[in-house]
């Protein structure tokens, strides 16, 4: 692979994903606020909460299970050894950008089968993950089929993925806030294995 000697440098780069971000985030908190404060009653309401997400999806909502777990929540990622079964008192948080992921869908469809609640993060309310689910937060982004750039000049779902994290964050930072506990309260969960 060689590089032009006249692309954008990192810095422009930095700023174009920024603004595509920012701009996810002003829809969000214009469009899909009660949608975000469902999930949020929804994952304070629930005994257990699982997530699951594929590849780059499936990392960020390996952080959100991260948090919740410093908030003290039970908290399990789908697919390790360890997870348990799902229930009726449970949630499942789902991501998957085009709401088609098959394994996504699948798992989304076991938990509403029992009773759980899903949650689904999608840029789809009306795909097949966003039909299954109790509340559907839609990210106004790209998938990572959308090749053409009209959404995102980022590449294969870059911005779903980033403005993911971020609504996992702000559902953390939500139920945090909410609860009234410290950082310090919080502190004796982070990892010590290090």
């Amino acid at each position: 692979m060689t590089y032009s000697t006249t692309s954008p440098r990192t810095a422009d780069s930095l700023r174009s994903i920024s603004g595509e971000v920012q701009g996810v985030v002003d829809r969000l908190a214009r469009e899909s606020v009660d949608d975000l404060d469902r999930a949020a009653d929804r994952v304070r309401a629930a005994e257990r909460v699982f997530v699951l997400g594929a590849g780059r999806s499936g990392l960020a909502l390996r952080m959100t299970a991260m948090r919740l777990m410093h908030l003290g929540l039970a908290v399990h990622v789908v697919g390790d050894a360890t997870t348990p079964a799902i229930t009726e008192k449970d949630v499942l948080v789902v991501a998957s950008g085009s709401g088609t992921t098959t394994g996504i869908v699948r798992a989304a469809s076991t938990a509403a089968g029992v009773g759980a609640g899903v949650v689904a993060i999608t840029t789809d309310r009306t795909s097949p993950l966003g039909e299954l689910a109790d509340v559907v937060i839609v990210i106004p982004a790209a998938t990572k089929q959308d090749h053409a750039g009209l959404i995102s000049a980022q590449y294969s779902g870059g911005l779903f993925e980033q403005s993911l994290v971020l609504v996992g964050e702000a559902l953390f930072d939500a139920l945090w806030k909410d609860s009234g506990a410290t950082a310090e309260e919080l502190w004796p969960r982070h990892a010590n294995l290090e």
